[in-house]
């Protein structure tokens, strides 16, 4: 099923393609023919040796394979044949010859999709098919710890743009034969490697099948990263919300795994993908786990608040000055009444014009050079402010209601982009409907969430519903120790994580 899927791709590509289907071309029309079938790219090289007075062709892309390797041991090798030299097949020549362990035998119908891989093929004068070396080389970034991922205390390491990298981090720590790692691929022009991995005994059968099948019924021309992926796997792709978990760190990634999640790696992507998903994730930290519970507990509340003071301050601001001022205390009213009087914007406007002015600045210390977008950022937002006050456009009380809001959205990075949209749309609410508009929003909100579903898991689990078990890693964490059972918010075929033996009494609890 896989080759002629691959053979039908190619004719797409390269129609010219031809030597497929006569395989009594010499080495020299072959190579000729899959170099013309690869648009006589000059990246693409040919070599031409004897190997015992036969002719044979070694043809790879130049940049992405290892030329130490090709030269010690493939060309080497070969070139001190040894064995029949009146009779030379490929099955004598990889098992006798080649010192390079990751070589197979390949048929003349993969030879294309092997080079571009960045594999280097040998072709063989009057020998069907070819022998296909590993001897990949591209370019990639160290392990190093993530920028958004940083911790105290606990593992540093971080995933790369490698998937094998990637891999290996990931067997380094779960060092078990019930691991299952499957693969994908994906793009017509890409060929995007994707590897799903899981414990067998662990996952639900169901959620391996509905992203095998939401995968293989996607047809597209390149993945690029795994936000390609996320989309494609998401029940409500056009929702602001998200629907995948995601994570830079092996240990997350790892953890995740254990209690019976799919992780799904992209080629490409330091990002790995992670189903089912539940919005509590977004809650909690790598450092809450290397730390003692009682501070990862209050540092949880902590978030929450933030996430309240982002969404609901710009709102509340605007709503209290222009519908609700006299629930305020006289003191601060007459302090807000003093900061704000011959100001040429009404409440409402003013917030979206500093929301605006703090927006324009982040996008801008993003897209500069590192160390002058650190400068722009704090000294803009500080003599912009200064000087938008001074000059009567805004009010001290509404910079400071705006920065503590853009403050507090990065508290929780995975979910700043939404965090930031909704700010946007309950200061339209607040701005226009006053506090009745935002209880009313908050209730469309909370039970829009409510109905939200990630492969048969609920979205405010364990909230709703309500699973006693799961409480104890929520926003109030408890001693891992405590933690004995496996989480029932989202399906798995595992009840306990653990048990602890009572040696005196010889049972266990």
């Amino acid at each position: 099923m896989i080759v002629p899927f691959f053979i039908s791709i190619i004719k797409n590509i390269y129609p010219h393609t031809n030597f497929m289907s006569n395989k009594n071309l010499s080495v020299e029309k072959k190579s000729k023919e899959i170099l013309s079938s690869l648009q006589n790219n000059s990246d693409v090289i040919a070599k031409y040796f004897f190997i015992a007075k036969t002719p044979a062709c070694l043809i790879f892309v130049d940049e992405i394979v290892k030329q130490d390797e090709i030269s010690l041991n493939i060309i080497n090798p070969l070139n001190n044949f040894v064995g029949d030299k009146k009779k030379i097949d490929l099955d004598s020549i990889l098992n006798k010859n080649v010192s390079l362990c990751n070589a197979s035998l390949i048929l003349e119908d993969e030879i294309l999709i092997k080079i571009l891989k960045g594999y280097a093929v040998l072709l063989v004068e009057n020998c069907e098919g070819a022998i296909a070396f590993n001897v990949v080389g591209y370019e990639q970034r160290s392990v190093e710890e993530p920028p958004s991922s940083t911790v105290i205390s606990g593992p540093r390491e971080g995933f790369t743009e490698s998937i094998k990298t990637n891999i290996g981090l990931i067997r380094k720590r779960l060092v078990s034969k019930k691991l299952k790692i499957e693969d994908c691929e994906l793009g017509e022009r890409t060929k995007t490697a994707i590897k799903l991995v899981y414990f067998d005994d662990l996952v639900d059968s169901d959620i391996v099948a509905q992203i095998k099948k939401r995968i293989s019924r996607v047809k597209i021309d390149g993945v690029i990263d795994s936000y390609y992926i996320g989309t494609i796997l998401e029940n409500k792709p056009n929702s602001i919300f998200r629907q995948v978990g995601n994570c830079e760190k092996p240990d997350i990634a790892c953890s995740k795994i254990l209690e019976g999640r799919v992780a799904i790696l992209v080629d490409g992507s330091p990002i790995v993908l992670t189903v089912p998903f539940v919005l509590i994730e977004d809650f909690q930290s790598s450092n809450d786990y290397y730390s003692e519970s009682h501070r990862s507990s209050m540092l949880r509340v902590l978030r929450i608040i933030a996430l309240i003071m982002s969404i609901y301050f710009p709102a509340m601001f605007i709503a209290l000055q222009l519908y609700h001022y006299k629930v305020l205390p006289l003191k601060f009213l007459v302090t807000i009444i003093d900061t704000t009087q011959n100001l040429p914007l009404n409440p409402f406007l003013e917030v979206f014009f500093i929301i605006i002015l703090f927006d324009i600045l982040f996008e801008a210390s993003i897209r500069m050079p590192k160390y002058l977008g650190i400068a722009v950022s704090i000294v803009g937002a500080l003599i912009l402010g200064d000087t938008a006050v001074k000059a009567g456009l805004v009010s001290p009380p509404g910079v400071m209601i705006v920065a503590m809001s853009a403050i507090t959205i990065y508290i929780i990075p995975n979910q700043s982009s939404q965090i930031s949209i909704l700010r946007f749309i309950f200061a339209f609410i607040g701005g226009t409907l006053g506090f009745h508009g935002i209880i009313i929003g908050s209730m469309f909100l909370v039970a829009y969430l409510c109905n939200f579903d990630c492969f048969g898991t609920p979205y405010f689990a364990p909230y709703s519903p309500f699973v006693k078990s799961d409480q104890k890693d929520a926003f109030i964490k408890e001693n891992i120790f405590e933690m004995r059972n496996m989480p029932q918010s989202f399906p798995n075929q595992k009840e306990r994580r653990f048990s602890i033996e009572n040696k005196k009494r010889g049972n266990k609890k």
